[in-house]
């Protein structure tokens, strides 16, 4: 399966999805991600386990743990449960077998026999993303699964299934970004998950990993050593995720004064929105902030690369994905853009191959 599969016109209305730059990575950071990684999974499965009970497996498709690349070594900025381009970058690095074990991991994820899946998102057709929807049903239907993208509205539960039109379903592949099922028209996947239906990424994953507030804990040192974590995995920790707080009013002027240090997120946000530079703050921005659900992160530079865009050299900054599966990373791939954060609006930007130097 190849790019130029997929329907050129819709590449072609994102110009910015792909850069023809390559990112050169150590393999001593590619190594050091790794160890974050599983750092980080080790030191889940301690707090879910911290009330005396072996912590139920959850599992899901297309973790992504987001690095930048800094002096001090890779620094985990963010993790995802609904983290999307994977398929978009295994193309563009043309991984073969990285497309067979995304297909496996798919079938890891149904409980049955995986005959039929279906893609949801919220009016997919319209989303940036739909090449890469497109490119999934290629994929899978290539190997017998019978491949569907519909909007949620489309899908009705029967007798514990989930269905579309004729077709039972046996997996959903949830690119959703209303990550708890919350929103009223979501209330059938909502009902799925809690009788039973496979749905991956699910709301319990993204709890467990994805929601910003999991990051003040991992940053921790005292919590971490409440959770029985080892001496060395927090080391690990506390030297590859920079600190982060949660952003409070009783705090305002200690962040208002150190605020050209920190980045402010919102902790149950998603695709840098809401996402501010402390050194880029109004007031009336902090405010704001101080109003909803913030957690500030110890501000770690991304790296950059150099790249020539219509005869000019200009600077990118890149973070670095890792897509990873039960904890293992399965591929590395860098976002370039320009600006406070990844926007797929930069030209010369987008998804670029990652090589190991």
């Amino acid at each position: 399966m190849k790019l130029s599969e997929l329907l050129a016109d819709l590449l072609a209305a994102r110009p910015h999805l792909f850069s023809s730059a390559t990112v050169p990575v150590s393999a001593g950071d590619l190594a050091r991600m790794r160890e974050v990684i599983a750092a980080v999974e080790r030191a889940i499965a301690l707090k879910v386990g911290a009330g005396g009970t072996a912590p139920e497996p959850v599992h899901g498709v297309f973790m992504g743990y987001d690095f930048h690349l800094t002096s001090a070594g890779p620094q985990l900025i963010e993790i995802n449960t609904n983290a999307g381009g994977g398929l978009l970058a295994a193309l563009q690095a043309g991984r073969e077998d990285v497309l067979a074990a995304y297909v496996e991991m798919f079938r890891a994820e149904c409980p049955r026999e995986l005959k039929a899946l279906a893609i949801v998102d919220e009016q997919p057709a319209g989303q940036y993303l739909y090449p890469e929807f497109l490119g999934f049903r290629a994929l899978l239907e290539a190997q017998g699964i019978t491949t569907l993208i519909c909007d949620p509205a489309e899908l009705m539960l029967c007798h514990g299934n989930l269905w579309h039109e004729e077709t039972k379903l046996d997996l959903i592949y949830n690119r959703l970004t209303d990550f708890a099922f919350a929103a009223p028209a979501h209330a059938v996947l909502r009902e799925a998950w809690r009788q039973g239906v496979a749905i991956s990424p699910n709301p319990a994953l993204h709890a467990r990993y994805a929601d910003k507030k999991n990051l003040i804990a991992l940053t921790d040192e005292a919590l971490l050593a409440e959770w029985d974590v080892d001496d060395d995995t927090r080391h690990v920790l506390l030297a590859g995720i920079p600190k982060t707080e949660a952003v409070t009013a009783e705090r305002a002027d200690d962040f208002w004064q150190r605020r050209k240090q920190l980045f402010f997120k919102p902790a149950a946000g998603y695709g840098s929105k809401g996402s501010y530079r402390g050194d880029k703050l109004t007031r009336r921005v902090f405010d704001e902030i101080l109003a909803g659900d913030y957690v500030a992160q110890a501000f770690a530079p991304p790296s950059t690369v150099r790249h020539e865009v219509d005869g000019e050299l200009i600077e990118l900054k890149a973070d670095i994905r890792n897509y990873a599966y039960r904890g293992a990373v399965q591929l590395v791939a860098a976002r370039l853009y320009q600006g406070q954060t990844t926007n797929f609006r930069t030209p010369g930007g987008g998804f670029a191959k990652v090589i190991e130097t």
